[in-house]
């Protein structure tokens, strides 16, 4: 597969109307190779995953997101390293995050959840995808799912004594006080996303809706993963290599 084939494959996986209203959400931060034979892929870009990409022999790096601006200096020597090992690098943000099989109903299919009734979208601002268990699920069977999934401490909030039925989910920032209305709103129990402040905690506990936090990396690494999966189905003779990131976000120790 070359460049050219890969921008190919993902103006079919993602509609045109999409990629034109995020059209500055993603795109390629550097284009060394034009052939592709190993894909590397993660959350976000960083050093650290570029030099494990070097070491692998990566061709091009997928990632959920583009180094931050507001780390200071990262993107710049990010962007240094790329070039100098001779990497491709392509960021895709929004437009996975309101894809069918993006970044929330990634999570959701792995938690297990067996009716996705809406995928998340994107008016005026992010909206929860919303799906549901056909049994009643136990609060403290989903926290253990969750933690396996994610391989981390997933926080957990349980503000009522019910099953567990309606689950809505936004994975990254989902943290606003909106978005856990929205799921009210719609009928949910319980609300899952992969950052929480003080509102977020004391609105979940007021409004008797249960609360699971995940980390914004591996929340988020499951859209990442499907992307690529879908990538190499087009492409079978692509190998995928998952780029390790840290659990640094949810470490309490």
């Amino acid at each position: 597969m070359d460049i050219t084939q890969f921008i190919t494959i993902i103006h079919e996986l993602f509609s045109r109307e999409l990629l034109e209203e995020f059209d500055d959400d993603y795109g390629f931060t550097n284009t060394s190779n034009t052939l592709i034979k190993t894909i590397g892929y993660s959350t976000n870009l960083s050093i650290e995953v570029i030099e494990q990409a070097k070491s692998a022999k990566v061709d091009l790096i997928i990632t959920h997101h583009d180094a931050w601006d507001f780390i200071y200096g990262l993107k710049e020597e990010c962007i240094k390293r790329i070039k100098e090992y001779n990497i491709s690098h392509f960021w895709i943000h929004s437009p996975l995050d309101y894809i069918e099989f993006g970044t929330c109903t990634s999570l959701m299919n792995k938690i297990g959840i067996d009716n996705i009734i809406r995928f998340s979208e994107y008016r005026n601002f992010s909206l929860p995808g919303i799906g549901e268990f056909n049994e009643g699920e136990k609060f403290e069977t989903l926290v253990e799912t969750m933690r396996t999934e994610l391989k981390e401490p997933v926080r957990a909030w349980k503000n009522h004594e019910k099953k567990v039925k309606k689950v809505g989910v936004l994975t990254g920032a989902g943290h606003s006080t909106d978005h856990i209305k929205f799921a009210l709103d719609k009928g949910c129990d319980t609300y899952i996303t992969g950052e929480a402040s003080l509102y977020t905690i004391q609105y979940a506990q007021f409004a008797d809706i249960n609360l699971l936090v995940g980390s914004h990396t591996f929340t988020e690494i499951f859209g990442v993963e499907s992307l690529v999966l879908k990538i190499q189905e087009l492409y079978e003779n692509i190998s995928l290599i998952k780029l390790q990131e840290e659990h640094f976000e949810l470490n309490h120790g």
